[in-house]
């Protein structure tokens, strides 16, 4: 071991693992060698990945741990698409499909500021023949109703599609979306970044060059965008860390990213795993997987990635707080409407209030803090005597207050008709 800090906290553990762990200590940069071996560990080396994982998250980032208050608006369940890991997408034909008029979403964008959002995250599917300004306009009207809303909208696989819809290249349609409002992008539909496992779950989705395409063309024009990974499907270890890997390379150029973002897989209700679409399925990541691959993004990816944050919409929140001692320094948003890992199965509701997130990170030893989607400290919380009045915090049923996916799915209200911008009925 080549400190000694490094030597006297994990001279239990095997040779090359603490050989690893001590050259991240030191301040050195993992290889993707390195990175597979640290995927690989087990029992007491496991545990020492945890602890370097914790180490270098109180020195990147410190004991403060965010959130952010926001609101999910799927606009739409209709897509062209039909990814095998998506229980959320409904084909334009089915009963279920539906369309929220435009002036459903500023209304819902409005609700969340009176209650205390600064952030709405936009996202959907990908109607057919949708007009190719539906994405500039939505922005528009948000931003005209709410100018201090940020929105946070838009996949790369919606970017890549309006811009296709829209006839204009990619980089002039974000740059029309800037115009527009659009704050910054979820760094969303990235799934696995390796082609042969994209084409195994979703073949015909946004390609790999595509996603890296949209992203440095966002982050060329100073519009930064969130990370992620979906895992605990078809994928190795290994393709986790070469995913990092290219996610690094991007930093290193760009600086682009806010954050990294693990997503599990909610296995329950995908299609991939309900149907059997695709053989040797998993389900979901297991728990120790879920620790490690949180451990490991911090030591793969610090210090370009100051923020690596943990789902307790995937994992619960009860797990969400082991995260914070594995490198994880983010709990997400309040979301208010989940509608997506609900769809798939995941059982833990589509709302957190604030006072809820804020007592998670005070039990797990840490300091709470809201934050603004580009990691800006709105207020920190340095004692437990210290509370916002939430309107969030009172709502006892939030399917009641702001409605369900599957409410919404079902009723009828906004049946998805068709997809034009002028649609209002």
């Amino acid at each position: 071991m080549a400190s000694r800090e490094s030597a006297i906290t994990l001279d239990w553990a095997a040779a090359d693992v603490r050989r690893i762990l001590g050259h991240v200590l030191d301040g050195g940069e993992l290889s993707v060698d390195d990175g597979i071996r640290l995927t690989e560990t087990q029992g007491r080396d496991f545990q020492a990945l945890t602890l370097v994982g914790d180490e270098m998250r109180r020195r990147q980032a410190g004991e403060v741990v965010t959130y952010v208050v926001n609101r999910n608006i799927n606009f739409t369940n209709v897509c062209i698409k039909h990814c095998t890991f998506c229980a959320f997408s409904r084909d334009h034909r089915e009963e279920e499909g539906y369309f929220l008029p435009m002036d459903e979403v500023v209304r819902r964008a409005i609700e969340a500021w009176e209650m205390g959002a600064t952030e709405v995250c936009i996202q959907a599917g990908l109607p057919p023949k949708l007009d190719g300004s539906y994405y500039i306009d939505l922005c528009r009207a948000i931003k005209a109703a709410v100018p201090e809303m940020h929105l946070h909208a838009f996949s790369p696989e919606e970017i890549l599609y309006g811009s296709t819809r829209s006839g204009l290249p990619i980089p002039e349609y974000l740059a029309e979306l800037k115009k527009a409002g659009l704050g910054t992008l979820p760094g969303t539909s990235a799934e696995v970044l390796d082609q042969e496992i994209r084409d195994v779950i979703a073949r015909g989705r946004i390609t790999v060059k595509q996603w890296v395409e949209v992203i440095t063309s966002a982050h060329a024009q100073g519009i930064r965008t969130t990370s992620t990974i979906m895992y605990g499907h078809v994928e190795q270890p290994a393709h986790w860390i070469r995913h990092m890997d290219l996610l690094r390379d991007i930093q290193k150029d760009t600086g682009g990213f806010t954050e990294f973002v693990p997503l599990s897989l909610i296995h329950q209700e995908a299609p991939m795993y309900r149907r059997g679409l695709v053989p040797g399925v998993r389900q979901g990541a297991t728990g120790l997987e879920v620790i490690k691959m949180h451990a490991i993004a911090r030591l793969f990816l610090g210090p370009l990635f100051r923020n690596i944050q943990c789902s307790w919409v995937k994992e619960g929140p009860k797990l969400a707080q082991v995260l914070l001692s594995a490198g994880a320094n983010d709990m997400g948003g309040t979301l208010i409407n989940e509608s997506i890992s609900t769809s798939a199965g995941a059982s833990y509701g589509q709302l957190v209030p604030p006072v809820e997130l804020r007592r998670l990170i005070r039990d797990a030893g840490r300091i709470p803090a809201q934050r603004g989607t580009t990691y800006e400290l709105l207020r920190v919380y340095e004692r437990e005597s210290e509370a916002d009045d939430s309107p969030l915090d009172h709502v006892d049923n939030a399917d009641a207050r702001f409605g369900s996916y599957r409410l919404l799915a079902s009723s009828g209200k906004f049946r998805f008709l068709h997809p034009t911008r002028a649609r209002d009925d």
